[in-house]
């Protein structure tokens, strides 16, 4: 203790200059960083994933820290998992499991991509994933994960539908392109949709066009038909 404290950091400034002289001779042997190969990463994704990385070409190969790297890249919204090597003698391979974008979700005026856990990839722009369903409302970031894989095993309902509402963080209610509106259950969401497309079998509802299917009883389904313009009247848009 005596000797510490006589000496202070001395210690660690040596072995900090013994480090750095060691880089430097391995980076004078050609050892520095040339390249950044980024692996299983999106387009979108490698610029973000590089700058947080804050690596640059010429630094010494040998004196990267590679776990505080993986733990740089990991802070990116678009990374799920990630993981660092050296390749000598000048490239540096990242390596990450994606983060898969499942939806849009909307609220308070805002626009955000999820992931299939339902977090944000704040990184992601909205308007380049206009091919992701829309969710819509307070709690339909956290519950999107649970009904999306139901309504994707039903491709005939999602060609139709626009939005995915969720009423008072309870139930879903399905906007369709047309304006017209499915009302879903707070429970046994899974059940009301085959009872549409049973409905569906039978009336071809779906194309012919509805104002509103009410099946929060699962005993009823409950049709209210698109109304009829009178004479001179337009359709609606959509309509």
């Amino acid at each position: 203790m005596g000797v510490t404290l006589a000496t202070g950091h001395r210690g660690q400034r040596l072995a900090d200059a013994a480090a750095g002289a060691i880089d430097g001779k391995f980076g004078d042997a050609g050892f520095r960083l040339a390249t950044v190969s980024v692996e299983g990463a999106s387009p979108m994704a490698k610029a973000d994933i590089i700058r947080a990385a804050g690596v640059q070409v010429g630094q010494p190969l040998l004196g990267l820290n590679l776990e505080t790297l993986r733990k740089r890249v990991q802070t990116v919204g678009w990374v799920k998992e990630a993981r660092v090597v050296r390749l000598l003698p000048d490239t540096l391979v990242v390596a990450v499991t994606e983060r898969r974008q499942m939806a849009v979700w909307q609220h308070a005026g805002k626009s955000v991509v999820i992931d299939d856990h339902g977090q944000t990839i704040p990184e992601a722009d909205p308007a380049r994933f206009a091919a992701l369903p829309l969710v819509v409302g307070v709690g339909g970031a956290a519950q999107a994960p649970k009904i999306l894989p139901i309504l994707a095993q039903r491709p005939k309902l999602m060609e139709h539908m626009d939005a995915l509402v969720r009423v008072d963080d309870r139930r879903w209610d399905l906007r369709m392109k047309d304006g017209s509106l499915i009302q879903l259950p707070a429970q046994g969401e899974e059940q009301a949709l085959m009872a549409l497309e049973h409905l569906n079998e039978r009336s071809r509802i779906l194309e012919l066009g509805f104002e509103r299917i009410d099946l929060r009883n699962p005993d009823i389904v409950a049709v209210r038909p698109r109304a009829t313009p009178t004479p001179g009247q337009s359709l609606p848009a959509g309509a």
